[in-house]
């Protein structure tokens, strides 16, 4: 159920108003308290649940929701969803216990406008609930999730993107990289160096004409040369 809370921080007449959702009532109150330290921010309320935080931001129309990446009843990337329907206004971050691809993708594709691991420190959390508000996507400060949205906005046939060919050795790398290993992992399922990797995934990126081993990863499951597994 809902719990609403209307206090004002401060003394500003504008606070940039927040819900926060997650099934833990710890972590839910010490959200609450990291950010009410903050003259320019107030919390209106608090969800337990996915639903609880569609109805708070349906009803009280905050400027940012910050929801928690699993729920019960309804996930955070149906509750963005129905967020973004009802109430397109609300800026929606979505905080997250582990950094898979994936989830990310999965919050960009649903309408999200940030993305932070859970292990944020306070002062990352606060600037990145100031730059949402102001209109910015931030992905764990990634300057490169608007290019995400604007490749996952598209079907494959429409990117419109030609690339040359990877080897079966960087399909190999390419594969564990989207699965999220680092060089060291990769080089160490493998067999290879460290120095090895890193010059696979810099010819990867180079061929699939990208500028990062992020968006690399991205356009190697938009193209299909890397199928996800279902969950």
């Amino acid at each position: 159920m809902p719990e609403t809370n209307m206090l004002t921080v401060g003394g500003f007449d504008n606070p940039l108003r927040v819900v926060i959702a997650d099934d833990m009532e710890l972590f839910r109150l010490g959200l609450r308290c990291a950010l009410e330290t903050e003259r320019d921010l107030t919390v209106v309320g608090m969800a337990a649940d996915g639903h609880g935080a569609v109805e708070m931001c349906a009803r009280l129309r905050p400027d940012v929701a910050l929801l928690d990446e699993r729920m019960p009843g309804l996930d955070s990337l149906a509750a963005t969803q129905a967020i973004k329907l009802h109430c397109p206004a609300v800026r929606v971050i979505i905080l997250s216990p582990h950094g898979d691809l994936r989830c990310r993708v999965g919050a960009l594709k649903a309408g999200a406008d940030g993305w932070l691991l859970k292990n944020v420190t306070r002062t990352q959390l606060i600037a990145t609930l100031r730059h949402v508000h102001r209109g910015e996507v931030l992905f764990s400060g990634e300057a490169e999730a608007t290019l995400l949205r604007q490749v996952y906005g598209l079907p494959p046939e429409q990117l419109g993107v030609s690339f040359e060919r990877l080897t079966p050795r960087e399909l190999d790398v390419l594969r564990l990289l989207v699965q999220g290993q680092t060089n060291r992992q990769i080089a160490h399922s493998l067999t290879l160096s460290s120095g090895t990797v890193k010059a696979y995934v810099e010819q990867i990126i180079a061929k699939l004409r990208v500028t990062s081993r992020t968006l690399a990863a991205v356009r190697a499951i938009e193209l299909g040369l890397i199928h996800m597994p279902a969950e």
